[in-house]
């Protein structure tokens, strides 16, 4: 009876993700890939859709390097260029973002920034992608256009912030302007509070961030 009884509490507790908890993380992450790997505006869609899909695909402690992972890093080879890639991989809480620990979802990404800590406005598919994408045969992406940003000129591969600042979101998701302090630090501790301000993009190549 006793091992019946914790086999029907591991089944309660194994669920598939909301859609609204994940539409959450995967903003958050995504928001995160956009700032590390200089994303433009449509891989950002992209790569929201992606993370949402996968996100919304895992079941359990099983789905997390499972199927549904490779179907993932497949669909972001179509949307990456190869140096985002690479970079892709080589950050763990991007690559491998999610863990089944306790009984419950843990997010890697946020190892390393804080909660708060958004750097820009919510991409256009925020509200209307509800998933699917990665159910198709075939990949979505297979056909997407991918523009190349420059690769990021700072050698342990932050995005650097030049003389502006990141996005930070406020509680009511509009975008809010800070006076930017210590530049330097500004990605290594997301953790400390740090002064931000609205980064613009003045090469008009439609990249965040853009880099001169």
């Amino acid at each position: 009876m006793m091992i019946l009884a914790v086999m029907m509490v591991m089944t309660i507790s194994v669920n598939a993700m909301s859609y609204n908890a994940a539409k959450h993380e995967a903003l958050f992450l995504s928001d995160k890939m956009a700032y590390e790997l200089n994303l433009t505006a449509a891989q950002y869609e992209a790569v929201y859709e992606i993370n949402l899909d996968y996100l919304m695909s895992l079941n359990g402690h099983g789905d997390v390097f499972g199927f549904w992972w490779d179907r993932r890093n497949a669909d972001l080879r179509f949307v990456l260029t190869p140096w985002q890639y690479d970079k892709y991989v080589a950050l763990n809480h991007f690559y491998r973002p999610v863990a089944w620990k306790a009984g419950g979802w843990t997010f890697a990404v946020y190892s390393h920034y804080g909660r708060d800590r958004f750097y820009y406005a919510h991409p256009k598919v925020f509200v209307s992608y509800r998933g699917g994408h990665n159910r198709v045969h075939g990949s979505h992406y297979a056909h997407m256009h991918k523009p190349a940003p420059p690769a990021p000129a700072m050698g342990h591969g932050h995005a650097p912030m030049h003389d502006k600042g990141a996005r930070v979101m406020n509680d009511k998701g509009h975008m809010g302007n800070h006076n930017m302090g210590n530049h330097s630090n500004a990605h290594r501790t997301p953790n400390r509070e740090v002064a931000m301000n609205t980064r613009t993009n003045r090469s008009g190549s439609g990249h965040f961030g853009g880099r001169r």
